[in-house]
C-alpha cells in the first residue's frame, strides 16, 4: 500500500484525535473535503484503517489494577477451548498467542489486587487445560500508541 503525504497528514490527524473535522484536515491539506473523505475510503478499503473507535478510561470506572498473566497449558491442544472461555471473562481486554514459556499471555483489568486475586483463583485457574498462571502487576504504564506512519 503506497500513501502520500496527503494520506500521512489525515491519518496522523485522525489518530491523534479520530474526532478531527474532515473539512479542517482539508483545510489544513489545502483540498476539498470530498476529496478527504474519498482518501479515507480508500485507506478503509485497503484495510490500513482498521477501524474506529472511542476510548474509555477504565481508572474512572474504578479499574486501577492492570496486570499481564501468562497462562500455561496442558496440551496446545486445549488452546482453543481455553480461549472460548476466556472470552466469556469480562476483565481480559487482551489475548495472545505466544512463543517462550506461555500458551496464552492476557491483559487484564480488575478494581483492585483482590479482585485480581479472585479472577485468577476462581475464574482463570478453574479453565480445563490451565496447569497454572504467572501474573505481573503494572505499576505504571509510560508509553501507549499506535504504530507510526
Amino acid at each position: 500500500m503506497k500513501i502520500d503525504g496527503i494520506d500521512k497528514i489525515i491519518i496522523k490527524s485522525l489518530v491523534n484525535d479520530a474526532r478531527t473535522p474532515i473539512l479542517s484536515i482539508a483545510r489544513e491539506v489545502g483540498v476539498s473535503g470530498a476529496a478527504i473523505h474519498q482518501r479515507l475510503r480508500k485507506l478503509e478499503k485497503s484495510k490500513l484503517i482498521d477501524g474506529y473507535k472511542m476510548v474509555i478510561n477504565p481508572k474512572i470506572l474504578g479499574y486501577s489494577t492492570t496486570a499481564f498473566i501468562g497462562v500455561f497449558l496442558d496440551s496446545s491442544s486445549l488452546y482453543s477451548s481455553a480461549i472460548k472461555r476466556l472470552k466469556e471473562i469480562p476483565e481480559i481486554i487482551e489475548s495472545h498467542y505466544t512463543t517462550g514459556n506461555y500458551a496464552i499471555f492476557i491483559k487484564v483489568l480488575c478494581k483492585n489486587n483482590e479482585d485480581l486475586m479472585h479472577l485468577l483463583n476462581k475464574d482463570i485457574q478453574n479453565i480445563k487445560g490451565v496447569s497454572r498462571t504467572e501474573t505481573f502487576i503494572s505499576l505504571d504504564q509510560q508509553i501507549d500508541r499506535q504504530i507510526s506512519i
